[in-house]
C-alpha cells in the first residue's frame, strides 16, 4: 500500500479508502469481516456517511457508521475516518440539509454510532441552498474548535463553488477544506476540466468515488453480452443497461479489456490504475462488498500502467462523461 498527504494537510492516508455505502451487502458480520479483509491490507481510510446502511430502506441510515464502529474496536487510532452530512434523514423539516442544526446534531450521532470521539475528515454531502454558507462553515468549525472533527471536506460541488467556499472559510477564519470528493473515471472524465487544476494549484486532496462507473468498467460487463440478472445492471438497472453501454462507452470498455489482457491485470485494476496515475487524485474509493472485490481494487495501486497504455485509454475516453440515468455524450470543448 501506498500512503500519501491528504491534500496539504499533514495526516497521511492509503490510496485506497473502503466506502461504506454497502448497496450490495445486507450482512452485518460480512460486512465487519470487509472491514478486517481491508485493514489487513494496509488501507487505514474508511468512507462512511450519516445515510449510509446496510440495505436502502430508510431505517438501516447510519448502520454502516455503526459496523464500522463495532469493526474498529481496538484498531480506531490506526485509522482516518470521514463521513457525511447533507442528505435525507428523515421527514421533519430539519432531517436534511447544512444548517447549524441539522450539522451538530447529525455529528453527534455518528459520533455514538462510530464509537469514538472524534470524525477525522467530516464533509458536507451536496449543496444546500436554503443555508446561508456562513451558517455552514461557522457550524463546521465549531466542531473543529471542541475537538469533534479534525479537518473538513466537500462533495459533489463545482470547481468555483470549491473556490467560493474557501474564500468563505478564510473570511470567518474557519478551519479550510482540505479535500474535495467527487466521481470520475474512464465513463467521466468532467473533474478534467476545472476541479483537478484547481485541486494542484490550492492544495487540495481530491477523493474519487464511482472509479467502476457503477461496475461498468470492473471487466464484469460487456457490450454485446446482456448481464446476469443477479447482477447489478442484470437486475434494476436492465433497463438501462444497453442505452448506456453503447457508442463511445463501448468502445472504452473494449479497449480497457484490451490494454487489461496486455499488461495481465483485471479491467477493474487497469481503469483504477488509470486514475492513480493522475497526479491531483489521493484516493479512490472503493464500493467493495466482499473481500475479493477489495482485493483486486488494492492491487491498481502498484500497477503501473506503460504510458502507450495510459495514451491508448486516453484517446478512446477524450471527454467522456456519463450519466447513469442512460446518456453517455461528449461536451463541447
Amino acid at each position: 500500500m501506498q500512503y500519501v498527504n491528504f491534500g496539504s494537510a499533514g495526516v497521511k492516508v492509503s490510496r485506497v479508502a473502503l466506502g461504506l455505502g454497502l448497496r450490495g451487502q445486507n450482512d452485518e458480520m460480512e460486512a465487519r469481516n470487509l472491514v478486517a479483509a481491508t485493514l489487513d491490507l494496509g488501507v487505514n481510510l474508511f468512507d462512511c456517511a450519516n445515510i449510509y446502511g446496510l440495505g436502502d430502506d430508510r431505517e438501516f441510515r447510519g448502520t454502516s457508521e455503526a459496523l464500522l464502529g463495532k469493526a474498529l474496536k481496538g484498531r480506531r487510532d490506526e485509522v482516518v475516518i470521514t463521513s457525511k452530512v447533507r442528505g435525507e434523514i428523515g421527514d421533519g423539516p430539519n432531517d436534511s440539509g447544512l444548517s447549524r442544526y441539522h450539522i451538530l446534531r447529525e455529528a453527534e450521532r455518528s459520533l455514538r454510532r462510530l464509537n469514538t470521539d472524534r470524525i477525522d475528515v467530516y464533509l458536507i454531502h451536496g449543496l444546500d441552498e436554503t443555508t446561508p454558507v456562513e451558517e455552514t462553515f461557522y457550524a463546521l468549525d465549531s466542531l473543529v474548535q471542541q475537538g469533534k472533527v479534525r479537518y473538513v471536506g466537500i462533495c459533489n460541488h463545482q470547481a468555483w463553488q470549491i473556490v467560493q467556499a474557501l474564500r468563505v472559510q478564510e473570511r470567518l477564519n474557519a478551519a479550510p477544506a482540505i479535500t474535495v470528493q467527487n466521481p470520475y473515471n474512464l465513463l467521466n472524465r468532467e473533474l478534467e476540466r476545472e476541479m483537478l487544476p484547481m485541486a494542484a494549484e490550492l492544495g487540495l486532496g481530491v477523493m474519487v468515488y464511482s472509479p467502476l462507473a457503477v461496475g461498468l468498467l470492473s471487466g464484469t460487463y460487456t457490450p454485446d453480452t446482456m448481464p446476469e440478472e443477479n447482477s447489478l445492471w442484470g437486475g434494476r438497472r436492465r433497463h438501462a443497461f444497453q442505452d448506456v453501454l453503447r457508442d463511445r462507452a463501448a468502445e472504452v470498455v473494449a479497449e480497457l479489456i484490451a490494454v487489461a489482457e496486455r499488461v495481465e491485470a483485471t479491467p477493474g485494476q487497469v481503469s483504477q490504475a488509470w486514475i492513480l496515475s493522475r497526479p491531483e487524485v489521493t484516493c479512490i474509493i472503493s464500493g467493495a462488498d466482499v473481500p475479493a472485490h477489495i482485493e483486486d481494487t488494492v492491487g491498481a495501486v502498484s500497477l503501473e500502467l506503460p504510458e502507450e497504455e495510459i495514451r491508448r485509454l486516453d484517446l478512446v475516453s477524450a471527454g467522456l462523461q456519463t450519466a447513469l440515468d442512460g446518456s453517455v455524450f461528449e461536451p463541447d470543448r
